[in-house]
């Protein structure tokens, strides 16, 4: 198998200073890391790190302001879209993260609906000039992420169907697919066209693959049997040692 995996250092080697992650993620065998918000980060000094190591990162969070489901404070995210695709090409990323924010109380769920492709339509044409695929990820709402707007696959993939833009797609996370729907495999081979990037991790708990009641040795053969060639974000809390769970992990692919 080809599968190009990316260690999440939010939470992989959570607990070493943030630039040796970096150094972890690369000494056991993984080609890339991803992490999430970018305005508590030293962004020249992970560049410098991971090109001295010769790692990519594979993804971060877009913008760490506003919301989408919001009108009012779609000013506010694009301003963080626009310092966040800076960041992209000073990092080679060439995927960033989008959430939608929490669901507002009392908006009709259309609203918010329209709301966020309206967002993700003015964002498509700053992402395509910087060359950058903004991936909309849903969450879980039952364990993880109470009150999040979007958790749901089939939502997520209209809203990409209707921003109707190369540069927006969907991030596919098995973890909270599992909880939310099951049919991981199905609707992940499926969809590859509109997938920019995966996530996973074990459930229940979020932790390392084979930990849980998912498959992963099936997932893997199956992405990589339909072609899938971008990254597989490993964003799981390892129960053990965070190396071995990392080279456990990696065997599950070969």
């Amino acid at each position: 198998m080809t599968i190009r995996f990316s260690a999440c250092v939010e939470m992989i080697f959570a607990d070493r200073p943030f630039l040796d992650r970096i150094d972890l993620a690369a000494a056991n065998g993984v080609p890339a890391f991803e992490f999430w918000r970018w305005d508590n980060k030293d962004i020249p000094a992970i560049a410098e790190r991971a090109q001295g190591l010769g790692i990519a990162c594979a993804a971060f969070a877009a913008s760490s302001e506003g919301s989408l489901v919001d009108p009012a404070s779609q000013v506010p995210y694009l301003n963080g879209l626009r310092v966040g695709l800076q960041h992209a090409r000073a990092l080679g990323t060439t995927t960033l993260i989008v959430t939608t924010g929490n669901a507002r109380s009392g908006v009709e769920r259309a609203a918010q609906h329209d709301a966020i492709v309206a967002g993700l339509r003015a964002a498509a044409p700053m992402a395509a000039d910087a060359g950058i695929t903004l991936a909309l990820e849903p969450l879980n709402t039952l364990v993880d992420h109470r009150g999040y707007y979007l958790d749901s696959t089939a939502e997520g993939l209209q809203i990409v169907a209707e921003v109707a833009s190369p540069s927006v797609k969907l991030l596919y996370d098995f973890y909270h697919a599992q909880i939310m729907e099951g049919s991981l495999i199905a609707t992940a081979t499926a969809n590859l066209a509109s997938i920019a990037h995966l996530h996973v991790a074990d459930n229940p708990g979020r932790n390392e693959p084979g930990t849980g009641e998912i498959d992963y040795r099936n997932v893997f053969r199956a992405i990589d049997a339909a072609g899938y060639t971008g990254h597989v974000g490993l964003e799981y809390r390892p129960t053990g040692d965070h190396a071995a769970s990392l080279r456990s992990t990696i065997a599950l692919a070969s």
